[in-house]
């Protein structure tokens, strides 16, 4: 078994992210899916389609929440899943942190959590001409 990763993000942010991790990496190791959110939606039909997704997402491991913006309504959608059994979620989601977790597709989800902040952090970074 292995952690599902959901990716809960405005718009297509999530799916493009995922493809070009894809793209990047050949494969993506876990289970993932998607959750695109546009400003016209009923966020309470939202809350309602992540936690299908949560379920179909949980093969007993756990599931990694990743989203783009704290506050905004996307990471707002996946705090109402926290209070679920074997939920982490983590906000400012970029390609850096998708790439990290999908190098580390065994570890379990708190390691896993923790592999997606550092990913995420250590990607970005300012470019000086010695990294060139």
């Amino acid at each position: 078994m292995s952690v599902g990763v959901l990716l809960v993000t405005h718009n297509r942010i999530g799916q493009e992210l995922l493809a070009t991790a894809r793209d990047t990496m050949g494969r993506v190791p876990l289970l993932v899916r998607t959750l695109a959110i546009t400003p016209e939606q009923d966020p309470d039909l939202l809350a309602e389609r992540s936690r299908r997704l949560l379920e179909e997402l949980d093969r007993g491991d756990g599931v990694l929440v990743l989203t783009d913006a704290f506050g905004a309504t996307p990471s707002n959608i996946a705090c109402r899943l926290m209070g679920l059994e074997h939920v982490n979620v983590v906000a400012g989601v970029n390609l850096p942190m998708l790439l990290r977790i999908f190098n580390y597709p065994q570890l379990p989800l708190d390691e896993l959590s923790n592999k997606a902040i550092a990913g995420g952090r250590d990607g970005v970074l300012l470019v000086e001409a010695k990294y060139c």
